[in-house]
């Protein structure tokens, strides 16, 4: 095991698809030891998202690839009790335990909380859910598109007035924020254990972060705030804060905030004195008013020009403007790469996305490509005191599977 700041961490990955995975991730990226068990035959059904409809086609397991990057692989039928005593004695050696199984199916297989909490009273056992653990909907399955992004209000609140069509979410678009509040809590149950030699149970779950990811529009409506009417991108109440086509059909996104000081540096830039001086829009007052105007004229302003010609011309003038990327620009973008945002897997040449996070003094491990199902069984095994005649009765019996995933 390399060094790293979670060095001698052992965590078991009990868990499918991304949310509480992506935690498990971020927790190998600084050195912890992960186990992923995984079902034996098909393994996690994350393996297959990428031969779902609609998805690319790659010859490269992408979506494994970033969520089991760095982790070992044990394949275990938890139905069977002779698999689960394997899962036990893994258990009682452990540190973090994570899993988002919905709780019927974790008292089915006998892994909820108080069902292993006996097993090591130091174990940090990190749950993730859809709606929460309590309630009606304690035990509804969700994923992100309808916990997060429908259920909070933000598919509503990105339309863009309200006859446009409601916004689907991107795979992975809420699992990922909040797989860093799953991080979160089980980093605060680790100190926490520090200070009191116990671990404990910590949870977080869909909804709960997609209301605090609206946060803003909701608390304002928890506070009975009275809202406008929607109103569409050509009729913006701020033609500064807003988005504005190019000539070669990217977008450019204004965000001028401070626009008293920062009005006469973007009319220099756009090489329009004549709006500085237009008495329409002589005070932000006189700008919010004549709104839509403003968004007319630079409308025209905007399609004369690239793209990369505006950047060029807007960066240094202390203006706040972004571009609206697309996917097409990550693999080349220069700042991802200086930051260590887009980082090699060890040994190839291959991108992946890094977490977003960084200790001072501390280096993350380099990624290593992702496990075939059951890659690591033997060897997760024999650490455990089976020997070889055990380990093939456990396979022959079919309690784990030493098997080679399809794309994994």
């Amino acid at each position: 095991m390399e060094d790293g700041l979670f060095k001698g961490l052992k965590v078991l990955d009990c868990a499918s698809f991304i949310a509480a995975p992506a935690a498990a991730t971020v927790l190998s990226d600084f050195g912890a030891d992960v186990i992923k068990i995984e079902p034996p035959g098909a393994g996690d059904p994350y393996r297959n998202l990428p031969n779902l409809p609609g998805y690319p086609r790659s010859e490269h397991n992408y979506a494994w690839m970033m969520e089991s990057r760095n982790k070992k692989s044990l394949a275990l039928d938890l139905a069977n009790p002779e698999a689960r005593e394997i899962l036990y004695k893994l258990i009682a050696e452990a540190d973090v335990f994570i899993t988002n199984f919905p709780p019927p199916v974790r008292r089915k297989l006998k892994i909820a909380y108080e069902d292993i909490a006996h097993l090591n009273e130091k174990l940090i056992y990190a749950s993730f859910t859809g709606y929460g653990e309590t309630g009606a909907e304690a035990d509804k399955p969700g994923f992100d598109s309808t916990a997060w992004w429908a259920r909070s209000g933000m598919m509503d609140l990105v339309r863009a007035d309200e006859d446009t069509t409601p916004a689907r979410s991107i795979a992975g678009m809420g699992d990922h924020p909040c797989a860093m509040a799953l991080y979160g809590a089980i980093v605060t149950a680790l100190y926490k254990r520090e200070k009191t030699g116990k671990g404990c149970q910590v949870k977080s779950n869909l909804m709960a972060n997609g209301v605090w990811s609206s946060s803003v529009l909701a608390q304002a409506r928890l506070v009975g705030a009275k809202f406008e009417k929607r109103r569409g991108r050509e009729e913006a109440l701020n033609a500064v804060t807003n988005h504005y086509k190019c000539r070669d059909g990217r977008w450019l996104m204004l965000s001028l905030l401070a626009e008293e000081r920062q009005w006469p540096a973007f009319t220099k830039c756009l090489e329009r004195p004549d709006l500085f001086e237009d008495p329409r829009f002589a005070t932000k007052p006189d700008r919010h008013a004549n709104s839509v105007e403003l968004i007319k004229i630079l409308d025209e302003v905007f399609a004369k020009r690239d793209l990369a010609d505006w950047r060029k011309r807007l960066d240094g003038n202390g203006l706040v403007f972004g571009f609206v990327g697309i996917l097409d620009d990550i693999p080349n973008d220069q700042q991802m790469k200086d930051n260590d945002v887009l980082v090699p897997f060890e040994g190839t040449d291959i991108l992946t996305i890094n977490s977003p996070i960084w200790v001072g003094g501390e280096t993350k491990r380099q990624p290593k490509l992702p496990p075939s199902l059951g890659q690591h069984s033997d060897e997760i095994l024999r650490a455990m005191g089976y020997d070889d005649h055990q380990i093939e009765g456990l396979r022959a019996a079919g309690q784990w599977a030493n098997l080679k995933s399809r794309g994994g």
